[in-house]
């Protein structure tokens, strides 16, 4: 029994391939978006040869758009069976591969080709039994329209079911060091679990995205996240050269949590999302240099009121109003974020 990782896009798409190529009874692919042709050239060589294939992808989004569609075609057209992951669920974000019901795969990455090659992601891989079996278990209740419990003992991270409660304990376990890649800083319930783990001494360094990656309606909370956590000592970065899609925490330089889960209220309380928590020295190990690296590969984000009109007005003029940024303040050099600046001009849009 083993985990190991993966780290992109240092490792390529290559080890899922290979795992893929090496199917030799059944595959189970619980997927947001896949498009990649090595990926899915990988996966009709395996319905050809006669392993069965399952694959669960997330339908139309809210906004209508079917990214799905063209690979469903050639899925379906191959004899694969295609269903949409569960309608229980917004959305299901759950990025899981499992190779013959022995080996599966916990990924924070997409099956697109821009994942594999221009973004930050990890995935684990665990043959761990009761690990494979619990999202085996998932998988086919999903498949079945039925419900999934793991149980008060559950060996993984999971939305909706245990994910705020893991991910808020895990930060408040945290002794000396929290690193975080995310690119969403959201959900109140970790920011102030965050914010108590810098009161007590815990260094933050977080890694997240500019303000104009935020979707719209979800920039005020982005921003207002990111910025009580800067105002709190936490040192909030983003990298440069690679995109950040990594849903990555490391505690103490001990312990990690990789997968799907933003921390945002919908990934929570809505979508059906999968983590890992991990404690092997030799995955651990790894993830302290990747993510030191990143670190030296990164620059501060510029959350004042000026670096935040810089960034919208180019991107989301209209969102500037939204958080009171104020280009009278910041031509009269005003632009900490404290006081009516900062986050009490705009506690009445959280709602969304």
């Amino acid at each position: 029994m083993h985990r190991s990782l993966i780290v992109l896009p240092d490792d390529t798409g290559q080890p899922l391939v290979d795992a893929i190529a090496a199917a030799k009874e059944s595959l189970r692919i619980k997927i947001f978006l896949f498009s990649d042709p090595a990926l899915l050239a990988a996966v009709l060589a395996a319905q050809h040869r006669g392993v069965k294939v399952r694959v669960m992808l997330n339908p139309a989004r809210r906004s209508g758009e079917a990214e799905n569609e063209a690979t469903r075609e050639v899925l379906e057209g191959a004899g694969v069976e295609v269903k949409d992951s569960n309608p229980a669920f917004d959305i299901t974000h759950e990025k899981s591969l499992v190779v013959d019901g022995e080996t599966a795969f916990i990924q924070s990455l997409n099956w697109e080709t821009r994942n594999l090659t221009e973004t930050r992601d990890f995935a684990v891989v665990t043959s761990h039994r009761h690990e494979v079996d619990e999202i085996v278990e998932c998988f086919d209740a999903d498949w079945n329209r039925d419900k999934f419990d793991p149980g008060e003992d559950s060996h993984l991270v999971w939305c909706n079911i245990n994910g705020r409660n893991r991910v808020a304990r895990f930060i408040d376990a945290a002794e000396e060091s929290l690193f975080l890649q995310n690119e969403r800083y959201q959900d109140e319930v970790i920011i102030e679990r965050l914010v108590r783990a810098t009161r007590r001494g815990v260094k933050l360094h977080v890694l997240a995205r500019p303000a104009h990656f935020l979707k719209k309606g979800k920039l005020v909370e982005g921003v207002e996240g990111l910025r009580i956590l800067q105002d709190l000592g936490a040192k909030v970065h983003r990298l440069k050269g690679l995109k950040l899609h990594a849903k990555l925490m490391l505690a103490d330089g001990k312990h990690v949590i990789i997968g799907s889960i933003n921390l945002a209220p919908g990934s929570f309380d809505s979508r059906r999302e999968l983590a890992i928590e991990v404690h092997d020295e030799s995955v651990v190990k790894r993830v302290q240099g990747v993510v030191r690296q990143d670190w030296e590969n990164s620059h501060p984000l510029d959350l004042s009121d000026e670096g935040l009109l810089k960034d919208l007005q180019e991107n989301e003029p209209d969102v500037a109003e939204m958080l009171a940024l104020d280009d009278h303040h910041v031509n009269h050099g005003h632009h900490g974020h404290g006081g009516h600046n900062g986050h009490d001009a705009h506690k009445g849009h959280n709602g969304g």
